[in-house]
C-alpha cells in the first residue's frame, strides 16, 4: 500500500512544474487568424540544372621496361643458312574467252559466219585471228520500168571478210603488223547493162606505237597498202576491170606541256594507183588518175576537272584531184558543270577519200562514166548539251550545220541502143543541210536498257543537171534524209535469256520528178532473243522487216525489194 502511494506523490512531484509553466504563456491565437488573399497565386517551379560533372581523365603511367641484352657470344654454325630473297609472286588477272563462234542460217539463204580467236603466243606476243561472212540469195519483187508489174530479181550478195593481227610489246613501244582480206558477190537488178559484180580487196598494215609515259614526246607510226580490184565495171573496160593500188602513210606526235595539256601534230598521205594494163589509155585518162593527198593536223589539248578542249585545223593538200588546197577546223570543246552535266560544241571537216572502198560502202551497184574527184567536209558543227538527272538515264540534245564540197551521190542513167539497159551512175555537186535531233538512254542495272534517238535534216544542193528554177527536182537530194528515227530496248526477264526490240525509220528529202512521189521510207522492225544454254554456248533467233510491205501505184515500188524478212537461229560457242 505504502509503495503504491510513494508513486503518486512522485509523479505529482513531477506534474507541478508543467502546470505553472502553461499558467505564465500567453494564449497562442494562431488558429484563429483570418487571412485575407488579394490576388491569385500562381506558383513558379524553376528549372532544375542538371550539372554534368566530367571525370578527369589522367594519362596512363607506362615505366620503360629494362631491357637486357645477350653479350655472351654465338657460334657462327647456329645462324640459319642463306638470307631472305625478295618477293617474287605474280598477280594475274582473269582471262576472257580467247575465242568466238557464230553460226547462222534463215529464209532467203540468210548466211551469218563469224569466228575470233586470239592466241596468247608469249606475255609480249598476241595473234589475233578473225573469219565473217554474211549475205543473202532468193527472189524478191522489183519495181518495173517497162511495165506496172513488178519483176522478179534472183538477187544475191555475199561479203566475206578475213584478217589476222600480231602485236608484239617491246619495253617502250609496240609493233603491230596485219593483213586482211576482202571479196563481195552479188548481182545487179533486171534490166541493168551489167549481170555481175566480184570486189576483191586486200591490204598490209605495219605500225609502231611508243607505250613509255616517261618519254618527253609519244608518237604512233604506220604504213599501210591497200590493194583493190573492180572485176567488172563500165562496159568499155574489159572483165579484168581495174585496180586501184593505195599506199597510206600515218604519223603522229605528242609532247605534254603540263599534267593537264599537251600539243601534237599528225600527218597523213594518201597515194592512189591506177593499173593502166587493164583498159584503154583513154579510159584511164578519162576516168581514172594517180593522185596524191596530204592532210596536215597541228593540235593543242587541255583537260582539267571542268574543261575538254580540243583545238587544232587540217590543211589538206591534194594533187591531180581538183582543188588543191583546204583549209577545215578541228575544234571540240566540252564544260562539264558537274559528274552529270556537259555543254558540247564541235566543229570539224576534213577530206573524205572517194577510193574504191568508200564507193562500195555508198552504193556498191553504182558505176562511174566520168572522173570521181575527192569529197570535202568543209565543216561540219554541233553545239548540244549532255544531261543525267537520275541515275541511269542519259539524253543528248544538239542542233548542228554541214557543208560539203563536190558531195557524192548515186542517180539512174540509161543507154540506149539494141534493148537498152539502166544503171546507177555518181554524180557530184555541193550540198549542205542544217539539223536539230536529241537521243536518250536508260539502263536499270542489267535488267532492261533503253535507248532512242530522232533527227530532222533540212537539206539542200546545187544541181548541175536541170534549172532548179523551172524544174522542182534535184537529183542530188533524192537519197538525202529528212527523217531518222532509232530505237532500242532489251530486257532480261530471266538471267539466261536476253530480248531485244530494235525499229529503224528514215524518211526521204526529194519527190520523183516525174511522178512527184517520195522514195518510200524505210521502215524495219526487228526481234531478238537469244538464250544461254549453259556457259559459253548459247542459240539465238533473229527476225527483221516484220511490218507489211507498202506499195505506191505511182511509181509501183515494193518495200519488200529494200529489205528481206531475216530468220535467224544461231550457236554461239565461246
Amino acid at each position: 500500500m505504502k509503495r503504491n502511494q510513494y508513486i503518486f506523490l512522485g509523479m505529482v512531484f513531477i506534474a507541478i512544474p508543467s502546470l505553472v509553466q502553461a499558467q505564465t504563456q500567453p494564449k497562442d491565437t494562431t488558429l484563429n487568424r483570418t487571412v485575407v488573399v488579394e490576388q491569385e497565386y500562381n506558383p513558379i517551379i524553376m528549372d532544375a540544372a542538371k550539372v554534368n560533372v566530367l571525370p578527369k581523365v589522367e594519362e596512363p603511367v607506362v615505366n620503360k621496361k629494362e631491357v637486357e641484352y645477350a653479350v655472351s657470344s654465338t657460334p657462327a654454325s647456329n645462324i640459319p643458312a642463306g638470307t631472305m630473297q625478295a618477293y617474287t609472286g605474280k598477280e594475274t588477272q582473269a582471262t576472257s574467252h580467247p575465242g568466238y563462234v557464230r553460226l547462222g542460217y534463215g529464209n532467203y539463204n540468210n548466211l551469218d559466219a563469224y569466228a575470233n580467236y586470239l592466241f596468247r603466243l608469249s606475255d609480249r606476243d598476241k595473234l589475233n585471228v578473225n573469219f565473217n561472212m554474211a549475205g543473202m540469195k532468193g527472189t524478191l519483187d522489183m519495181p518495173s520500168y517497162r511495165t506496172s508489174k513488178p519483176d522478179e530479181w534472183d538477187a544475191f550478195y555475199y561479203r566475206t571478210r578475213a584478217g589476222i593481227d600480231y602485236l608484239h610489246q617491246f619495253n617502250r613501244m609496240n609493233l603491230n603488223i596485219a593483213g586482211h582480206f576482202g571479196l563481195s558477190n552479188f548481182n545487179y537488178r533486171p534490166y541493168s547493162i551489167f549481170n555481175k559484180q566480184k570486189f576483191t580487196s586486200g591490204d598490209m598494215h605495219v605500225g609502231l606505237k611508243s607505250t613509255d609515259e616517261t618519254l618527253p614526246l609519244q608518237f604512233q607510226a604506220e604504213t599501210n597498202l591497200l590493194l583493190y580490184n573492180r572485176q567488172q565495171g563500165f562496159p568499155a573496160i574489159n572483165k579484168l576491170g581495174v585496180t586501184e593500188t593505195q599506199v597510206r602513210t600515218k604519223g603522229n606526235v605528242t609532247g605534254m606541256i603540263n599534267e593537264e595539256q599537251l600539243i601534237g601534230i599528225a600527218v597523213e598521205m594518201d597515194n592512189l594507183l591506177y593499173d593502166p594494163r587493164q583498159m584503154g589509155s583513154c579510159y584511164k585518162e578519162t576516168l581514172f588518175h594517180n593522185r596524191t593527198t596530204v592532210n596536215l593536223n597541228p593540235y593543242y589539248e587541255l583537260n582539267d576537272d571542268s574543261w575538254r578542249l580540243h583545238i587544232g585545223a587540217n590543211v589538206d593538200l591534194s594533187f591531180k584531184n581538183g582543188k588543191s588546197f583546204y583549209v577545215s577546223p578541228d575544234i571540240d570543246l566540252a564544260y562539264i558543270f558537274s559528274d552529270s552535266y556537259v555543254l558540247y560544241a564541235r566543229a570539224t571537216g576534213g577530206r573524205l577519200l572517194n577510193d574504191f572502198r568508200r564507193l562500195e560502202q555508198i552504193n556498191p551497184y553504182a558505176c562511174f562514166s566520168h572522173p570521181i574527184t575527192d569529197t570535202y567536209e568543209q565543216v561540219n558543227a554541233r553545239i548540244g548539251f549532255k544531261a543525267s538527272p537520275v541515275n541511269g538515264l542519259w539524253f543528248d540534245l544538239f542542233g548542228g550545220y554541214q557543208n560539203l564540197k563536190n558531195d557524192l551521190y548515186p542517180y539512174m542513167s540509161d543507154i540506149t541502143g539494141g534493148q537498152g539497159g539502166v544503171f546507177t551512175d555518181y554524180g557530184q555537186t555541193d550540198s549542205y543541210n542544217f539539223h536539230a535531233g536529241a537521243q536518250i538512254s536508260y539502263a536499270y542495272k542489267d535488267l532492261f536498257s533503253f535507248a532512242a534517238d530522232a533527227t530532222y535534216y533540212h537539206w539542200d544542193a546545187d544541181d548541175p543537171n536541170v534549172d532548179s528554177e523551172t524544174v522542182n527536182y534535184n537529183d542530188a537530194l533524192l537519197m538525202k534524209p529528212q527523217f531518222k528515227l532509232g530505237l532500242q530496248i532489251e530486257a532480261r526477264p530471266i538471267h539466261a535469256l536476253s530480248l531485244n526490240i530494235s525499229y529503224q525509220y528514215i524518211s526521204r528529202t526529194e519527190p520523183y520528178f516525174f511522178t512527184g512521189a517520195k522514195l518510200p521510207a524505210v521502215s524495219n522492225l526487228g526481234l531478238k532473243a537469244t538464250y544461254n544454254l549453259f556457259k559459253g554456248v548459247s542459240i539465238y533467233a533473229k527476225a527483221d522487216n516484220l511490218l507489211p510491205g507498202l506499195s505506191d501505184p505511182r511509181h509501183q515500188f515494193r518495200r519488200r525489194t529494200e529489205f528481206p524478212i531475216l530468220n535467224r537461229i544461231t550457236f554461239s560457242l565461246i
